[in-house]
Parts: C-alpha cells; structure tokens; sequence
C-alpha cells in the first residue's frame, strides 16, 4: 500500500519531514544558493523566517485575532511564485550593518571634529548658515519619515532576506536624519546663538517650500503595501528628491559658500541610498520579470510610479528657490532636475518597466 500524500499542512508540531535542497548531501545545506557556494549571508538570513510552504509540515503556528497568519502573501499587491529567490546585492546581515553603521558614523564625527577645531563654520558664507539652518534642519525631517516608513513596513515582508534589506534601509535613514540633528547642533556651538536648531522644523511644518516633499513623504508613511513605501522610497522618492537636495544642492553649492564639512556628511548617505537602491532594483527587477506574474506586478509597479512620481515631481518644483538663495551660485535649479529625471529613467529601464513622460522629459 502507497504512503498517503500529504496535501496540507497539519496543525501540529511536526516538522522537518520534508525533502530540501541538501537532503542527500553530507554537508547540512537546507537551500538553493545563488552562486557556486552559500555565503554566510545567506546563511544568516535564508528560511531564517520559518515558511509552512518550505520543508514545514505545520502552518503557521502564531495568528493574529482575526486569523490572518504571522506573516502573509496578502501583505502586498505583487505576486510571486518564489519569494525567497531575492537575495541583497550588498548581502548585509545584522554584524556587517552594525559594522558599517559604526564605520560611517566615526567618519562623519571626524569630519566635523576636525572641521571645529580649525574654525572652519566661522569661514562659512552667513547666507549659507541660514540655508542650513531652514533647509538642512528641514530635511533631516524628510529623512526621519522614510525612515520611520520603512521599519513598518520591513515587520511584513514575506521573507528574512526581504526584511533585511528594508530595515538596514531604515536605519540607514534613522542614523542620517541623527546625523544632521547632531550636525546642526554642532556647527550652532561655534556659530552661536544666530543659528537656530529649531528653524529647520518650523520650515517643514510651514514653509510652502517644503509642503510638497512633506506631502509626499506623509503618502508614503500611509501606503499600507510594504513592497509599495520600498518601491515609493527608492525608485520615486530618492532620486526626484532626496538626491536632488542632497547631491544637487547642497553638494553643489557648498564648497563656494566656504563649506567643506557639510558635504562630507551629506555623502554618507548619498553612499547608503547605492546601497539600497541596488537592493531595490534587484528585488523589483524579479517580480517584474516572475514567471507567473510579470505582467500583473509590472501594472502595479506602473500604478505606484504614477502615484508617487506625481508627487515627488511637484515636491521637487517646489523646492527651487532654494537655490536662488546661496550668495555664490555655482549650479542652477534646471540642471540638478534635468539629472534627477534622468537618474529616475535608469532606475525603471533597470526595473523592466517605464516611468512617465511626465517624470523623464
């Protein structure tokens, strides 16, 4: 008589009965790695978060009161026939984060140490400490809502190496909306008490400048799709915003304001946005090309463009008088959107789908 087949999964304690991808091997290997050999990132981070669906013979064995499982399919608009194929591209687990994190952090803190103790804020142009002061001190504010988005949304991702990616992506934003609060309040002790740490909120609360990035930063805070903020963030957000701002002003303009601290600080996240731009494009590049749902999670990926591109684009016009305000103007407002525009071109051709004429042209 023929073992009975097993066609769902039994509420129970049983596991480990299934066949897996090491089954016949002498070297405990539960997984199909990506290259040749597993990494220790993959074995840090591969069916670390336990699926029903993979080599468990019980269902999910914590629910929330309404039923739904601990983690679910449903948490997201896209569709895949494999959610664990996605691997990071920078393969950063909980210690090489934590060794990064500490590494750019004392950078920075160089910088700006010996930045003081060579007075160098006392050579800053007295235009561009107001600057820094309303519009740096409003965008770390900007930063703090990314980040506060994306460790919502990391708590549903499907798998562990999904939820890796978006949380070192939100500590990347938690630690550099800290790094400029620190930053400011620094450059305010050599400055003095002309220089307002406060400015920079009451700007983002009231300054029409910034009414448009804020908008955009709050829709995306309420997006209740964590692949939807991952994707707005990233893809939309960054570069018609955030680089625009940080590479295309400030970085732009500060050495002719006799500012060469600032840049040094704006940079590390500039190097962190690469980081989870590449772990971005991987992700969606596979669900927009799956095999059973490529032309399903392309439509949605369209719609999310639409959406959120609509309102970085009118956060990104509004920001322009920014950069009539600097006494020394080494680059124009055209020029860094003409760059951002194009950088949001290369992103979605990467991706496997088409952003809107009215976002490239």
């Amino acid at each position: 008589m023929s073992a009975q087949v097993q066609t769902a999964p039994q509420k129970s304690g049983a596991a480990g009965a299934a066949i897996f991808a090491g089954s016949e091997s002498r070297k405990y290997n539960y997984y199909e790695p990506k290259g040749r050999k597993a990494t220790h990132y993959e074995d840090m981070t591969v069916d670390v978060q336990p699926d029903p669906e993979r080599y468990l013979l019980q269902d999910w064995i914590i629910s929330f009161g309404d039923g739904r499982p601990a983690y679910s399919k449903d948490s997201t608009a896209a569709k895949s026939s494999n959610w664990h194929k996605f691997r990071a591209i920078d393969q950063e687990w909980e210690r090489t984060h934590y060794q990064r994190q500490s590494t750019i952090c004392g950078m920075i803190q160089n910088v700006i140490d010996n930045g003081r103790k060579s007075g160098a804020a006392s050579r800053f142009d007295k235009t561009w400490i107001k600057v820094l002061q309303d519009h740096l001190g409003a965008y770390k504010h900007a930063e703090f809502g990314l980040g506060t988005a994306t460790m919502q949304a990391q708590r549903y991702g499907y798998t562990q190496m999904i939820n890796n990616a978006v949380l070192t992506n939100s500590s990347y934003k938690l630690r550099f909306a800290q790094d400029l609060t620190l930053y400011l309040a620094e450059l305010g002790i050599d400055i003095g008490p002309t220089l307002d740490t406060a400015a920079g909120k009451k700007h983002w609360l009231e300054d029409p400048v910034w009414q448009g990035t804020r908008k955009s930063v709050e829709s995306i805070m309420g997006a209740t799709d964590y692949l939807e903020q991952y994707f707005a963030i990233n893809l939309v957000f960054e570069p018609l915003v955030g680089e625009l701002f940080r590479s295309g002003f400030i970085m732009q303009l500060a050495a002719a304001q006799g500012d060469f601290i600032t840049p040094a600080v704006v940079s590390a996240a500039e190097a962190d946005y690469e980081r989870n731009l590449a772990n971005a494009v991987e992700l969606f590049h596979i669900l927009a090309h799956e095999p059973e749902f490529a032309a399903h999670n392309q439509g949605v990926f369209n719609g999310w463009l639409a959406e959120h591109g609509a309102l970085a684009l009118e956060a990104a016009k509004n920001l322009q008088p920014i950069w009539s305000q600097p006494r020394a103007k080494v680059s124009s407002f055209a020029d860094a959107l003409a760059a951002a525009k194009n950088r949001i071109k290369t992103i979605t051709t990467e991706v496997g789908i088409r952003a809107p004429a009215s976002l490239t042209a």
